[in-house]
């Protein structure tokens, strides 16, 4: 995902494609070449698997520019779930709607990254709309992390990751604006150009707090050799994997105290981990990592996984364990064997942004424990994949590699989407909420209609 680039164009909707979709019985899982389709193939229930043994070789297909241009939303037009789902448009009109979390009595913060703020949105359990919005906070340089603080049902604070920095601000359960002025708890991000994204989590005892920071370009292009001598002592006294001048604290996780105390480089070698979170059964962190670009369409597959502490992910010498990165042959034969491999490999330039466990107890009893995973959509595949929302699936809380569609239909036609997926959460009645920057919009999407307690007018 490029750094502040949104590739959009409203321009009149001349026509609108035939949505053609593939659906995929339960058990149907497309492995191999078949892992690798588009958005024609897109419906809810699909299932795909893609391993390391899957990739193909670099430049296998040309490496395009393909940005897909927004179209308005047709009147009536929503996504679609599987069945037994119902999806309502819960909140509309915001400025670009990305991170999205849920308070212990229901408030749902939502982080509008261009306007800089932090929204709060307000309505009853089982509601389909929202019923109050109020502006928390402003005057941020694009918002997009936010967390609660401590952990649990009385946090104090709620913190703001932004492009530069991370804020908090005195909280009380049920305030709707900020109790006081900012609190500045990391003074310095690394915000030179590149991905601006920065989200942020807690460990469950809260002594941890974890802060991710996107790489400054595609793959460390202005990054000064180091060789012999130099490069051993480097590697020596740093962590594995970590980077460099202008790379320098980015593309990796970093980890302070809930003070901003303690800096320190948790994981190395994550080119862009858009997301965090904190998976409930084990208390282990995860994040949703957006891969590096123009080495065809299939290569390399974005990705979702656990972060180990002290782990290397490759970036920018290796990607998906010890395939070497054919722009830097030869550089970092001291990392070889040393990369950890993802958990979930996903279809490649699929941009996933978020990603949120599901303890709600409104869905059947098999989505409890899995993941959703927001994925916003290429811009730089020659067949447009992406644009949607899937299903991390586990087994005794441990991940199988599968993902399915759940939330698909946010494309138009070959040019053109109409919404972009960014955030989820999972909402006090245990409804998914999905933030979409594209329309401005937040959905909800809810298992059967019936239980809802409000209709859409």
């Amino acid at each position: 995902m490029p750094m502040r680039t949104r590739w959009v164009g409203f321009v009149a909707l001349a026509f609108v494609g035939t949505m053609t979709s593939v659906a995929a019985e339960e058990t149907d899982v497309r492995t191999g070449h078949a892992a690798y389709g588009d958005w024609r193939t897109d419906a809810p229930g699909g299932r795909r698997k893609i391993t390391p043994a899957d990739l193909p070789a670099p430049l296998a297909s040309e490496a395009v520019s393909n940005p897909s241009f927004l179209f308005p939303r047709l009147s009536g037009a929503i996504p679609e779930a599987p069945a037994d789902f119902s999806v309502s448009l819960f909140a509309q009109g915001l400025d670009q709607p990305r991170g999205i979390r849920i308070a212990p009595n229901g408030d749902i913060f939502v982080a509008e990254s261009e306007a800089g703020q932090v929204r709060v949105l307000r309505s009853k359990d089982g509601a389909v709309t929202a019923k109050t919005s109020k502006i928390f906070a402003s005057g941020l340089t694009w918002s997009f992390g936010i967390a609660l603080y401590p952990p649990g049902a009385n946090p104090r604070y709620l913190y703001v990751a932004a492009t530069d920095r991370v804020v908090r601000y005195r909280y009380r359960v049920g305030d709707m604006t900020a109790d006081g002025p900012e609190e500045v708890v990391v003074g310095s991000l690394p915000n030179d150009g590149g991905h601006w994204t920065r989200d942020i989590a807690f460990s469950p005892d809260g002594r941890t707090m974890y802060v991710s920071v996107g790489s400054a370009s595609n793959v460390a292009e202005g990054l000064d050799i180091i060789r012999g001598p130099e490069l051993a002592a480097f590697a020596q006294s740093h962590p594995v994997g970590v980077s460099w001048g202008p790379e320098r604290d980015r593309a990796d996780v970093l980890a302070f105290d809930p003070e901003g105390h303690g800096k320190h480089v948790y994981a190395t070698g994550i080119r862009n981990c858009s997301g965090l979170a904190v998976q409930p059964a084990t208390g282990l962190l995860w994040c949703a990592t957006n891969e590096r670009d123009l080495l065809g369409d299939d290569l390399p597959p974005d990705y979702v996984t656990r972060v180990k502490q002290g782990g290397f992910y490759g970036w920018p010498w290796y990607y998906i364990g010890d395939h070497e990165d054919p722009r830097h042959v030869g550089e970092r034969p001291d990392l070889s064997g040393k990369v950890v491999t993802p958990d979930i490999l996903l279809q490649t330039h699929s941009a996933p942004l978020s990603i949120a466990f599901y303890e709600g107890a409104q869905f059947p009893e098999d989505y409890k424990g899995e993941a959703f995973v927001a994925l916003h959509g290429s811009w730089n595949r020659a067949k447009r994949t992406g644009y949607k929302v899937v299903r991390l699936r586990f087994k005794n809380d441990e991940p199988t590699g599968d993902y399915e569609d759940f939330l698909t239909g946010f494309v138009t036609n070959d040019s053109g989407v109409w919404g972009r997926p960014v955030g989820v959460a999972v909402a006090k009645d245990g409804a998914l909420l999905v933030t979409d920057d594209g329309g401005g919009a937040v959905w909800r999407v809810a298992y059967k209609a019936t239980r809802t307690a409000e209709r859409s007018p």
